[in-house]
C-alpha cells in the first residue's frame, strides 16, 4: 500500500510578509484571494489536517477544505519570540539568533528546538504511513521543512536551508519503509473542464 501526504503551506499573511513569529495573524486580502482561486486544485482526500494556526485554518477553508486542526501539526514553538520580527529579535539578541538558526538543539526563546519539531513531525509522518487513502494537511512552512528532513532522512542541521514559499504543495509517498518527496508545486487555479 502507498501512502500520499500532501501538505500545502499557508497562504500570505502580514506576519508571513513581515517574517513575524506567528502572532495568530489572519491571511491578508490577497493571500485569501489567492487561495480561494486554487479552490479544487488539490486531490480528493480521505483526510483534511491543519496546523491549528490562523493562518493555516483560514487558508483550508479559502481552498474549500475542512481543515482538522491538529496540535501535533502546530508551527515551531518560539516561546518569548512569537508576534516579534526576525529583525526585531536579531538585534536585540544577536547571538542568540545566530546559535539558533545553527544549532537544531538550541532555545534561547524558551519554546521547542527545532530537532524537537522535526522528531514531533516525523513521528505524525511514522502514523501516517499506514493510512489508506490520501492526507491532505494545511501546515506552517516549518512543518513542510520537518517533514522534509524526517522523510529523506536529512540531518537536522539542513531544516533552515530548506524553502517553503507560501501556499505551495509538498508531496510525500510511502511505502515499503521509506517515503519519496515532491518539492513545492504551486498552487493554481484550476484547469477549467
Amino acid at each position: 500500500m502507498t501512502s500520499r501526504v500532501l501538505l500545502v503551506s499557508p497562504a500570505m499573511s502580514a506576519s508571513l510578509r513581515q517574517a513575524r513569529f506567528d502572532d495568530g495573524c489572519p491571511l491578508d486580502d490577497g493571500g485569501a484571494a489567492r487561495a480561494r482561486s486554487a479552490a479544487g486544485s488539490l486531490p480528493a482526500a480521505a483526510r483534511v489536517l491543519a496546523s491549528p494556526s490562523v493562518r493555516c485554518l483560514e487558508t483550508a477553508a479559502a481552498l474549500g477544505l475542512d481543515g482538522v486542526p491538529v496540535p501535533e501539526l502546530a508551527g515551531l514553538d518560539v516561546g518569548r519570540w512569537r508576534g516579534r520580527t526576525l529583525d526585531e529579535v536579531g538585534a536585540a539578541e544577536p547571538d542568540a539568533v545566530d546559535r539558533w538558526l545553527t544549532d537544531p538543539g538550541y532555545t534561547p526563546h524558551g519554546g521547542e528546538s527545532v530537532r524537537e519539531l522535526c522528531e514531533r513531525v516525523a513521528r505524525r509522518l511514522a502514523d501516517a504511513r499506514g493510512l489508506e487513502g490520501r492526507t491532505v494537511a494545511v501546515v506552517e512552512p516549518e512543518v513542510v521543512r520537518a517533514a522534509a528532513v524526517a522523510a529523506l532522512g536529512m540531518p537536522v542541521a539542513v531544516f533552515w536551508r530548506l524553502d517553503v514559499p507560501p501556499l505551495t504543495v509538498t508531496e510525500l509517498s510511502g511505502r515499503a519503509g521509506r517515503w519519496n518527496l515532491r518539492l513545492g508545486r504551486p498552487l493554481a487555479a484550476p484547469e477549467p473542464p
